[in-house]
C-alpha cells in the first residue's frame, strides 16, 4: 500500500461513510462514532501500512475493536441498568419526493428502534450481531476481536440476533405510507383534535421521551402507554406543534420541532397498519444541540 500521507488520508476518507455507520450502530452516539472513527485514523498512523492487504476490513476491524472498548468502559461506569427512556442520537436529513429510488437508499438506514434493542445487548454480541448482521463482516475476522473462537462468536450473534428478533417492533417500510400517517398525526395536533389523535395511535403505542437528567415537570423524561394517554401527551405540547415540520429521521418518516430556529425535540415513529406504535422523542437540549439538522451520515 503507497504510504504517502496525502494519499493514506484519501484512501481514509473512502471508507469513512462505512466506518461511521459501524461505530454509530455500535455506540447509538454520533458524538462517540465519530471518535471511534478517529481513534482508527490514528492507530492507522501507527502501524505499517505495507502490511495491510484490506484497508476497509482492516479500519472496520480496528472501529469495532475501538467501539467494544468504549461500550465495556461505558457498562462499567454504569450502576444501573440502562434507562427506558434513553434515546439514541437521531440522524436527521431533509425529507424529500417519496420513489422507489429514494426508499432504496434509505432502506439501509438504521432506525432508532433496533438502536434501541442493541442497547440491551452485552458489549460483545453486539458487536457481534453488528459487524456480521448488518456489515457481513466473517467470523473468522470478527472472534480475534471478542477473544472468542468463530463457533462461540457465531453464537453470540445468533444469540443477539434471536433478541432483535423478539423484540424490534414491526414497521411499514414504504415512506409515503409513513408520510400520510405523520401528516395526519401533526395536523390532528395543530387542530387539537383528541379523537383523531387517538384514531392514528395502536391502542398499545408506547411513548418513549427522553430530556435528559437536568429537565423536570412535565417535559422530563417518561415512558407512556396507551393511545388516550399518549394522545393527552401530544395535546398537552400542542403549542408547538406549528413549529414542527417533517424529516427523514433515521431513514423514516420523523418530525423535528425548532420554534424560532431553535431545537426542542426530534421525534421518531415506527408505522404499522396506517398506525403509530412506537414513538421516540430526543429533548435533551444538550444533545439536541450537538446534532446536524442539515444531513449526516448514518
Amino acid at each position: 500500500m503507497n504510504t504517502d500521507p496525502e494519499l493514506l488520508a484519501g484512501r481514509f476518507e473512502e471508507h469513512r461513510g462505512r466506518l461511521r455507520a459501524v461505530a454509530y450502530r455500535m455506540l447509538g452516539s454520533l458524538a462517540e462514532a465519530e471518535d471511534a472513527v478517529q481513534e482508527a485514523w490514528l492507530r492507522l498512523g501507527r502501524v505499517d501500512t505495507d502490511e495491510i492487504r484490506n484497508l476497509g476490513g482492516w479500519l472496520t476491524t480496528v472501529v469495532g475493536r475501538v467501539s467494544l472498548d468504549m461500550l465495556r468502559s461505558r457498562t462499567a461506569r454504569r450502576e444501573q441498568p440502562i434507562d427506558e427512556t434513553f434515546v439514541p442520537d437521531p440522524v436527521i436529513r431533509p425529507l424529500p419526493g417519496i420513489d422507489p429510488e429514494q426508499e432504496a437508499l434509505e432502506a439501509d438506514s438504521v432506525g432508532l428502534a433496533l438502536l434501541i434493542v442493541l442497547e440491551t445487548l452485552e458489549p460483545a454480541e453486539r458487536l457481534a450481531f453488528v459487524l456480521h448482521d448488518l456489515f457481513s463482516v466473517p467470523f473468522d475476522d470478527i472472534a480475534p476481536i471478542v477473544e472468542r473462537s468463530s463457533a462461540a462468536t457465531r453464537q453470540l450473534a445468533s444469540r443477539a440476533r434471536r433478541r432483535v428478533q423478539g423484540a424490534a417492533p414491526s414497521a411499514d417500510p414504504d415512506l409515503g405510507r409513513q408520510r400520510r400517517v405523520l401528516d395526519a398525526f401533526l395536523a390532528a395536533s395543530r387542530d387539537g383534535d383528541f379523537e383523531a389523535l387517538v384514531a392514528l395511535l395502536h391502542p398499545d403505542v408506547v411513548l418513549r421521551v427522553d430530556s435528559g437528567a437536568l429537565v423536570r415537570g412535565a417535559a422530563a423524561s417518561k415512558v407512556l402507554r396507551g393511545a388516550r394517554t399518549v394522545a393527552e401527551q401530544a395535546l398537552t405540547f400542542r403549542q408547538f406543534a406549528e413549529a414542527a415540520d417533517l424529516a427523514l429521521v433515521n431513514g423514516t418518516v420523523g418530525m423535528v420541532t425548532a420554534p424560532a430556529g431553535r431545537p426542542l425535540s426530534v421525534m421518531a415513529v415506527t408505522v404499522a397498519d396506517g398506525r403509530i406504535t412506537e414513538m421516540y422523542i430526543l429533548a435533551d437540549p444538550d444533545r439536541l444541540a450537538r446534532l446536524d439538522y442539515t444531513a449526516g451520515d448514518d
